[in-house]
């Protein structure tokens, strides 16, 4: 097999796993994270030997998701920051996206089957990358706002916990947090 060849096959593998994974969270949004892995590679457009090819079990596909998630996640900090018209609008845009992010994640400790130190890697990575992001928002939007980072996304996620419960806005809810620091900050 050529170059180019092998070229072509691993761009085509890298088109695959992205196509899986944004499918992924786009089912595990609609279906939950215990959804059908049949219809994660549906919505990919794969076949089910190159889904499990990617993701071997289940929990392979929900970590790859969320780390991917969190990467993204993390970038998004610094473009909103650049792109949008006020600090505050960036702030608000990015809590958006992490409370969708949050959402996505219900279900997380039971699809890795009591893997504990999994789960502690993944809350760890989520730390490391997300609160100097949010840092970095807060401080931009919100200078004296009287809370931390993590408390804000500790925040944040205890209020996406109600979820999906009849009458309840978690992202509403994270917005009217949002609104809180921006006032608490004279912004």
């Amino acid at each position: 097999m050529g170059d180019g060849e092998t070229r072509g096959r691993r761009r085509d593998a890298r088109r695959n796993e992205e196509a899986i994974l944004e499918a992924a969270a786009a089912v595990f949004v609609e279906a939950g994270i215990q959804a059908p892995v049949r219809a994660v590679a549906e919505r990919a457009g794969v076949g089910m030997g190159t889904l499990y090819r990617h993701f071997p079990t289940r929990a392979d596909l929900v970590v790859a998701l969320y780390q991917h998630q969190v990467d993204a996640a993390a970038a998004a900090g610094p473009a909103l920051l650049r792109e949008s018209p006020t600090p505050a609008a960036a702030l608000h845009a990015w809590v958006t996206l992490f409370v969708e992010f949050l959402v996505t994640k219900h279900g997380l400790a039971d699809a890795l089957q009591g893997d504990t130190e999994r789960f502690g890697a993944l809350h760890q990575s989520l730390t490391d990358r997300l609160v100097p992001v949010c840092a970095d928002l807060l401080h931009a939007a919100a200078p004296y706002a009287p809370i931390e980072a993590y408390a804000f996304l500790r925040g944040i996620g205890n209020l996406c916990i109600g979820g999906t419960a009849p009458g309840y806005d978690p992202e509403r809810l994270a917005h009217l947090l949002v609104d809180g620091a921006l006032a608490s900050s004279g912004s």
